[in-house]
């Protein structure tokens, strides 16, 4: 089986071609310098760089892989959420080819690839679903934290989300408080490297409800109000540093506490980790060492599909394929609000 996955949800212009398993090939383009004078993602300028991208991109994955449209055997493309514009530049080509090859179309979930990437890994990157076990699932980037329950491969429910700022979203918006040059949360990360993260004592929201939900608003609020009381800070390097550490602390203890209690009160003997801001070193490490302290499994998403990729995208497709899961048809439209489940 030969797929072609393309993912275009928000800044990144990826196409992928998978088969049997193996990601052959996963191009990504990049649009951070696009956005950069911005300080975020503009999505009329994403759309149209989706559009002068997207042939290039596909162009240069097929031939790395060494094949050709009419060796494809399906396509995939994610259908939501994500933005509406960027969301509908390669859902429509994808249907275009399936539709002009006769070839079925998969609309795919962005969170839930997300979801079951942690299960992509090894040189070249192969699906490794024989490993998969239940799990407690947490999914975090710029524009979602979620935790998830996966009972089963494909039987997944919503245990909570966040009510306002995602984790990255907050990481993003201290970076800018602090001045810090899109996109903010690596910059954020790179300072707190050096810092001490008990230098200052921020809220840590939600951390004590039963409710599997989280919140990084009041974070936020809390550190830009620390800022507006204490502007010296940001004229010291070593001050700068723990500031950075300490808000990064907050963030990370708030992801690891809720998602190993979830996995300790559900019996899940497992916990997986997926997303952008999973590229984060001092989260990597809280989780390997919480989950190592509980006799939890740790399977975190490879740094390369953290971010938004279309081999995630080819790999889930082509596990619903071998599951018999029915092609989602060449008339569905984007969903921008799309949900990962109840």
């Amino acid at each position: 089986m030969m797929l072609l996955a393309i993912e275009t949800s928000c800044d990144e212009t990826s196409v992928a071609v998978v088969q049997n398993g193996v990601v052959l090939t996963n191009v990504v383009a990049s649009q951070i310098k696009l956005h950069e004078e911005y300080g975020g993602v503009v999505p009329e300028l994403a759309s149209r760089e989706h559009l002068r991208n997207l042939h290039s991109v596909a162009g240069e994955a097929m031939a790395r892989a060494g094949v050709g449209p009419e060796d494809i055997d399906a396509f995939a493309a994610t259908q939501g959420p994500g933005l509406p514009s960027a969301l509908m530049i390669g859902f429509q080509a994808a249907q275009a080819m399936a539709f002009v090859l006769r070839k079925p179309l998969y609309g795919i979930n962005h969170h839930e690839a997300h979801l079951y990437s942690p299960w992509i890994k090894g040189t070249p990157p192969r699906a490794c679903f024989e490993e998969f076990e239940p799990s407690i699932s947490l999914i975090v980037s710029g524009g979602h934290t979620i935790l998830a329950h996966v009972r089963a491969e494909q039987d997944h429910i919503v245990l909570g989300s966040t009510v306002d700022d995602a984790a990255g979203e907050c990481f993003d918006k201290i970076a800018k408080l602090i001045g810090l040059p899109y996109p903010g949360g690596p910059a954020l990360e790179r300072l707190a490297s050096g810092g001490n993260s008990s230098a200052h004592s921020f809220p840590r929201p939600l951390l004590q409800s039963a409710s599997d939900d989280f919140s990084f608003s009041g974070l936020k609020t809390s550190v830009r109000y620390f800022i507006r009381d204490n502007p010296a800070v940001l004229e010291s390097a070593s001050g700068l540093r723990d500031l950075c550490a300490s808000a990064q602390a907050a963030i990370v203890e708030v992801l690891v506490t809720k998602t190993v209690r979830a996995a300790r009160r559900l019996q899940v003997g497992c916990v997986t980790a997926s997303g952008g801001v999973t590229c984060n070193r001092l989260l990597r490490s809280e989780l390997e060492l919480h989950c190592q302290k509980h006799g939890l499994k740790l399977c975190l998403a490879d740094q390369g599909f953290c971010t938004d990729n279309a081999g995630m995208v080819g790999i889930l497709a082509e596990r619903k394929i071998l599951l018999n899961i029915p092609a989602t048809g060449l008339g569905v439209e984007i969903n921008p609000y799309l949900s990962l489940g109840v």
